[in-house]
């Protein structure tokens, strides 16, 4: 049944009757009635005043008129009087029976409106006990996901280090049997130097050189140059913690009394032949404005008695090339400083890290 609606005077604004509007409606319905019943009540006293007046009137125009004519018009009154209450009654009656029928079924829609409400609720209820449910099981399923996949990544990066020291483990496995090589051979070629061959000795001093790389830099690719090709004695390529290729550095040693400018043109020459990041000179006799390291016009230069030269490493490879590029020409001794060896396995831990 569908509900009962109103329309208002003003707006013409359709209006559905609830319980707390129908109230409102029918208590001013019963109080119209009740006004009209007493409208009709005080019509009734009014003709009666009216009727009396003009007894009275009659009374006094005509105090002839017999007690029969009296009589006849006081019955005559009465009963007028009688069916105009009647018929107000009545009509009261008809008006309160369709009030009444009216109020049952609004109470009627308001107990099927409370009834749909109430089941609304239920389903609303039941609705957000399923939902708390499912984003409980979601939630649950995350983290279940999110374990299996940390326990997943933990274990492929347990093998791939395991898997990456198996290969480092290796390799200087390899490079400390190209060490022993290299030493057995160095021996040899002293043996033979000290017998007085200049160009032993010289090859002895390239040896040297290349197994004290090979012994600080076990991950590093130590190659000696062929003769015949470009300049230099050994070509180092630095290699990252993980692999990957850093950079080259050109080593080339000298063992002579006296010192020569031209060495440092022909070593940037090979340098750049080579593709090399930096060029090292290891000298016996250094530059009067070398100490015992230091630089000139692009190419570091140190003393053989510290074994091995260092090179600067404390920043990556390019960074150096720009700096040279951007001031070139003599640098002198770096703060009088002359990395050995074990220095410069510091320096060059510290560029891996950059690689």
């Amino acid at each position: 049944m569908s509900e009962p609606t109103i329309h208002c005077p003003n707006c013409a604004t359709e209006i559905k009757l609830t319980e707390s509007l129908a109230a409102p409606l029918i208590q001013a319905t019963r109080q119209e009635f009740e006004a009209k019943l007493a409208q009709k009540e005080a019509d009734v006293s009014k003709r009666e005043a009216t009727l009396k007046a003009q007894q009275r009137s009659l009374e006094d125009a005509q105090k002839t008129v017999d007690e029969q004519v009296a009589s006849k018009l006081k019955a005559e009154r009465t009963l007028i009087a009688t069916e105009e209450g009647k018929k107000a009654r009545l009509a009261m009656a008809n008006d309160l029976e369709a009030k009444s029928k009216e109020l049952v079924e609004l109470q009627e829609i308001l107990q099927q409106r409370n009834n749909k409400l109430e089941e609304a609720q239920k389903a609303q209820v039941d609705l957000i006990r399923k939902q708390r449910e499912l984003d409980d099981a979601k939630r649950e399923l995350d983290l279940t996901v999110e374990k299996r996949l940390q326990e997943s990544i933990a274990l492929v990066r347990q093998k791939a280090k395991q898997e990456a020291e198996d290969g480092l483990r290796l390799k200087v496995s390899e490079k400390e049997e190209q060490i022993a090589s290299m030493q057995r051979q160095i021996e040899e070629l002293k043996r033979r130097a000290d017998q007085g061959s200049q160009q032993l000795q010289g090859e002895v001093l390239e040896l040297e050189l290349e197994t004290t790389l090979r012994l600080k830099f076990p991950l590093d690719s130590i190659e000696p140059v062929a003769k015949g090709e470009f300049g230099g004695d050994v070509l180092q390529r630095v290699m990252g913690p993980l692999g990957q290729w850093c950079g080259s550095i050109l080593w080339e040693s000298k063992r002579t009394k006296n010192w020569s400018d031209g060495w440092l043109a022909k070593l940037r020459g090979d340098q750049r032949t080579a593709k090399a990041e930096i060029a090292v000179l290891v000298s016996s006799t250094l530059p009067k404005e070398i100490e015992t390291f230091g630089q000139i016009d692009g190419v570091w230069i140190t003393e053989s008695s510290s074994g091995a030269a260092a090179c600067h490493r404390s920043t990556p490879i390019p960074d150096r090339n720009r700096q040279r590029a951007a001031n070139p020409g003599r640098t002198g001794n770096q703060n009088g400083a002359s990395l050995s060896v074990l220095d410069r396995t510091k320096i060059q831990t510290s560029h891996r890290s950059h690689c």
